[in-house]
């Protein structure tokens, strides 16, 4: 680790440290205390943000995650007051038992610690983290991308000017600066970081993967489809698919790909049709480009080759595939998924239980379009990512997630025997 980035680790450490021993609803007022100091400081943050985005390629489709607005930081905020009024898990029993001997055995959540974060061009997640951090007693120690750093740094003035008016530790939330240098020192922080969460794109989760030292929870990518199935409702499926394509494009629970079944090929049109009003660009399969020409814009219409397929587009741009059958579409899912979150609609009972039990995603949905993969939407308040591993965590980390859990036995003086 290189030791210029030791003392803000060591800080971090000990913030973590006190943080349980402060009771929980002081560290919910420390969350709303940085909400309405948000607000306050609006202008600044925005202004910071405009320096931001005049620096970036405006095709770049990560304009869109990188663009703060005055809706979207009152959105950052009520999702920080959300937080705060959640129960907190810190200290919840989640099981209690006792032995023949007379030992209680209790297993109770308690805080990572201290939580790394590493993240592109998403200045929401500075205040998503804070807030899941603060709430459940861990430090956070964030490294933002380059592209958003005068954002971050505004915002993180601001959590700051609200930690020191709720008498907590400053180095609770620690930004580190924007170079390659901080991103090796904190995935090589042992004995300061307990676990790193990397949020963005393919090639940042493999990174990360690859590199850490510490242990690593990871976000994954968004390869995202739709099957509409023979049983599928035209109208619940033009809506769905729009939505999930259209509502953000630039969010990892857009849709990249639209399975359709070849008995509905005729509906086809239709369905499509919402996605033209958007100049959504569609790289379709033979049987679904001869369905759609003379119906779809051709400028927008394209002939689908392998690459199509598997791809993360981030933009107005999705592929379509004609499937004789669920098993088709099943294995279509099962070679290109990135297992976060899919989608079936139809009206057939037996297929949506066949699609929910097969297909391995973290979110699976029937009849709604994925774009409900979001920790705000599930209830959460917030997230930390979506995480498509199977160990600790799956899909919207919200609270709970950033807790693990030890095990307390009490007893009275028992000893074991031979």
């Amino acid at each position: 680790m290189q030791t210029d980035y030791q003392p803000l680790f060591e800080a971090a450490r000990q913030a973590g440290a006190a943080l349980p021993d402060i009771p929980a609803e002081r560290l919910s007022e420390a969350v709303r205390t940085a909400a309405e100091a948000l607000r306050r400081h609006l202008e600044e943050i925005l202004a910071a943000n405009a320096e931001d985005l005049a620096a970036m390629d405006p095709a770049s489709p990560l304009c869109d995650r990188l663009r703060l607005t005055p809706e979207r930081l009152e959105t950052m905020a009520a999702d920080m007051e959300s937080v705060a009024g959640l129960p907190s898990p810190q200290g919840e029993t989640l099981a209690a038992w006792k032995r023949p001997n007379g030992m209680t055995i209790r297993k109770v959540r308690v805080p990572f610690g201290v939580v790394g974060m590493i993240c592109e061009a998403r200045p929401n997640v500075t205040t998503d983290i804070f807030s899941l951090c603060l709430k459940t007693g861990n430090a956070c120690v964030l490294k933002g991308g380059s592209d958003a750093r005068r954002s971050n740094e505004a915002i993180a003035r601001v959590l700051h000017e609200a930690l020191r008016r709720s008498g907590i530790d400053e180095a609770s939330f620690t930004l580190l600066p924007s170079d390659h240098a901080a991103v090796g020192a904190l995935l090589h922080a042992v004995g300061y970081v307990d676990v790193v969460i990397p949020r963005g794109g393919a090639g940042l989760i493999r990174f990360v993967r690859e590199e850490a030292r510490v242990p690593v929870i990871e976000t994954g990518a968004g390869i995202v489809h739709t099957y509409f199935d023979a049983a599928g409702d035209i109208e619940k499926g033009r809506r769905v698919i729009c939505n999930a394509k259209t509502r953000r494009v630039s969010v990892c629970n857009a849709l990249d790909c639209l399975l359709v079944h070849r008995s509905r090929l005729d509906d086809l049109p239709a369905l499509c049709a919402p996605l033209a009003e958007r100049h959504v660009t569609l790289y379709a399969d033979t049987a679904s480009l001869a369905a759609l020409e003379g119906h779809y814009p051709a400028e927008l219409l394209q002939q689908a080759t392998e690459a199509s397929y598997g791809t993360e587009f981030l933009d107005y741009k999705l592929a379509i595939r004609s499937v004789a059958s669920l098993d088709e579409a099943l294995a279509h899912i099962a070679r290109y998924t990135s297992h976060h979150s899919e989608s079936i609609v139809t009206e057939d009972a037996s297929a949506a239980e066949r699609f929910t039990r097969r297909v391995d995603a973290a979110c699976l949905y029937v009849n709604l379009p994925t774009s409900f993969t979001d920790g705000g939407q599930f209830g959460f308040g917030a997230e930390v990512g979506i995480s498509t591993q199977k160990l600790h965590a799956r899909g919207p980390m919200g609270l709970p997630e950033l807790t693990t859990y030890k095990y307390i036995v009490t007893g009275d003086g028992q000893i074991r025997q031979p």
